[in-house]
This record gives structure tokens, C-alpha cells and sequence, in this order.
């Protein structure tokens, strides 16, 4: 039964399933900041960041996507009920995080999930270090890298913008979000959408769909653009306040700066093939733009909560997932 083609249909689905919640988690990322500083009302602010979203698919390849496929857990150990118990593990997690508000990582609850299952399968040997110590070490690069550059490019653009007039500024930076937004809206399609392009394609190649080479087919970087897309829409609104307000208050061009600078990060990692989180990037810019003013400007006890939940996503999603692979395991044994 779990070998069969409507099993393999119903992986698909689980999968996409988790795209769509991934897009519905990490919509705060894309327009949290938009909609806060009210340039852009709540539904606007979906639309156009689904959009943009996803004409990433015009422009990029599926380097992260290869990355998850075949560089997190050894291919080979890989079957349906490995990948049914890693969905399962990164879907629950995401859902407990979106009740509290928490702007979790989806990429970290997904490689999370495959550890686990892969460990209690086949041990620790199955694990391709290379992959994971470049994902984890950018748990703490990525919202590093983007609170530095949210610093640095909020401070050059104050100092563009001393000689101009409060109206003024404001004006020109409610235009420049549009760009700063759709731009970010991009980059996160690029890393986030891809990942579950790596799972089905696994999917695929596990049962011998793509032959002898893994790769990934060009109806499943069109499903998965779609569904993420679809996911953004939908908005999950819990997050969009925690990322909008309650780390700290922004202006348009404080929202420009972070975005840009999340942009910068997120697009760059997706062409070198790491899967990063952009939850983590675009919070550490929020931070470094919030710190510009003044530290007390940043909520750190806020902060400190969400870098709770990025600590415990991967070992939370791993251990749910390997439940679940315990229990499917009885169940189809």
C-alpha cells in the first residue's frame, strides 16, 4: 500500500499541503512590515506579495531544492513513510507556532522533520553533515546577516535623506516599500518554495518516477510556486502583528531597509543552494533597523521568545516526527 502510485499521490498532496502552510506561516515575513507602516492594507498586501512570489519562478533554479532532495538524510534510506512522518513533524510545529504568534522557520521544521524520521530508521549515519552544518550554521548567520545589513542600510539612508523633509521622505519611502516588498517577495520564493520542490521530486525519485538521475520536474516548481502563492494570500495574521508591531515600531523607510536587506541575504543564499530561513532573516533586520533609533526601541523580551522557537524548531519538528514515524510504522508494518 505505501508503495503504491495513490500513496505517492497522497505524499504529493500532504506535501503541497505543507507549501500552502508555508506561504499562510511566512506571509508575516513578506508583508508584516508593509501593512504595519500602512502602506498597503492587509489584502493588498497579500495580493502583491503573492505575485511576486511567484514570478520567482522566472527567475531562478532549484538550487535549494537539490539541497533538501538529496544533501539533509542519504536518499537511499529515504521511503513514503519517512517522508509522510517529516511532513507530519514540519506541519504540527507550524501550526503550534502560528497559535502563539511565533515566527517560526517552515525550512528548519522540514530538515528537522527528515532527521528525525532518517535517525530513527537508519541511525545517525544517515545524516549528510555537509548539508546540515550549512543549514544550521546559518540559524545564527542569516538573522545576523540580516540585522547587520538592516543596520547599515538604515543608517545610509538617514544619512541620504537629512537634507529632505519629514513629508517628503515618508512620500518617496511608501513607493520604495512597494519595490522593497515585491523584491523580498521574490527572494522568498526563490529559498522557501523550493524546499518542498525537493521533497516531491525525493518523492518521485524513491519510487523511480525521474529514472536513474535525480532532478526536479517542471510541473512540480509550477505546483509548488502556485501553492505557496496561494498560502501567502491567505495571510496568518497572528505572525503579521508579532513581526509588524510588537519587535518594534516602524516607518516606511525603516520598512524599506528591512526588507531590502532580508532581500539581499535570502536571494544570495538561494543562489548558493542553502536553504536559509527567511523568518530568521527578515526578523534580524527588523531588529537592526529597530536598533537605529535607539536599543530600547527593539522589544528584546518579544525577541527573545521568537529566538526560543527558532532554537527548538529543528529538535521539536525532529522528535514529532519521529512519533510519527513510530506510529505509522505499526500501523503498515
Amino acid at each position: 500500500m505505501v508503495d503504491s502510485f495513490g500513496f505517492v499521490v497522497f505524499l504529493i498532496l500532504v506535501a503541497l499541503f505543507f507549501d500552502f502552510l508555508n506561504g499562510f506561516h511566512d506571509s508575516a515575513n513578506a508583508i508584516s512590515t508593509i501593512v504595519s507602516t500602512r502602506v498597503l492594507s492587509p489584502r493588498h498586501a497579500v495580493l502583491w506579495a503573492a505575485f511576486f512570489e511567484f514570478s520567482a519562478f522566472f527567475f531562478m533554479g532549484v538550487h535549494v531544492a537539490n539541497t533538501i532532495g538529496t544533501g539533509i538524510i542519504d536518499p537511499n534510506i529515504v521511503d513514503n513513510l519517512l517522508i509522510l512522518a517529516a511532513l507530519g513533524g514540519a506541519i504540527i510545529w507550524n501550526i503550534i507556532t502560528w497559535y502563539f504568534g511565533l515566527p517560526s522557520s517552515s525550512s528548519h521544521a522540514l530538515i528537522g522533520g527528515l532527521i528525525g524520521a532518517g535517525i530513527l530508521k537508519a541511525g545517525t549515519k544517515i545524516l549528510i553533515w555537509d548539508g546540515i552544518s550549512k543549514t544550521t550554521i546559518f540559524i545564527v548567520l542569516s538573522p545576523a546577516i540580516g540585522m547587520g545589513l538592516g543596520l547599515l542600510m538604515m543608517i545610509l539612508v538617514l544619512n541620504l535623506s537629512q537634507h529632505t523633509t519629514v513629508f517628503r521622505s515618508d512620500k518617496l519611502f511608501r513607493k520604495l516599500q512597494l519595490v522593497s516588498c515585491a523584491v523580498y517577495s521574490m527572494g522568498h520564493g526563490t529559498n522557501d518554495a523550493q524546499k518542498t520542490m525537493g521533497i516531491i521530486a525525493i518523492i518521485l525519485y524513491t519510487q523511480g518516477y525521474l529514472g536513474p538521475t535525480f532532478y526536479v520536474p517542471f510541473w512540480v516548481v509550477v505546483s509548488c510556486y502556485t501553492v505557496i502563492s496561494l498560502g501567502i494570500m491567505s495571510g496568518g495574521w497572528r505572525i503579521v502583528k508579532t513581526m509588524g508591531t510588537k519587535i518594534t515600531k516602524l516607518q516606511p523607510i525603516g520598512g524599506f531597509c528591512a526588507e531590502t536587506a532580508a532581500a539581499i541575504s535570502i536571494i544570495g543564499a538561494s543562489v548558493a543552494g542553502i536553504p536559509v530561513s527567511t523568518t530568521h532573516t527578515i526578523t534580524g533586520a527588523i531588529v537592526g533597523v529597530g536598533a537605529t533609533k535607539r536599543l530600547t526601541a527593539v522589544r528584546w523580551g518579544v525577541a527573545g521568545n521568537i529566538i526560543w522557537a527558532w532554537i527548538l524548531t529543528i529538535p521539536m519538528s525532529a522528535l514529532i516526527s519521529a512519533v510519527i514515524y513510530s506510529i505509522t510504522q505499526i500501523i503498515f508494518r
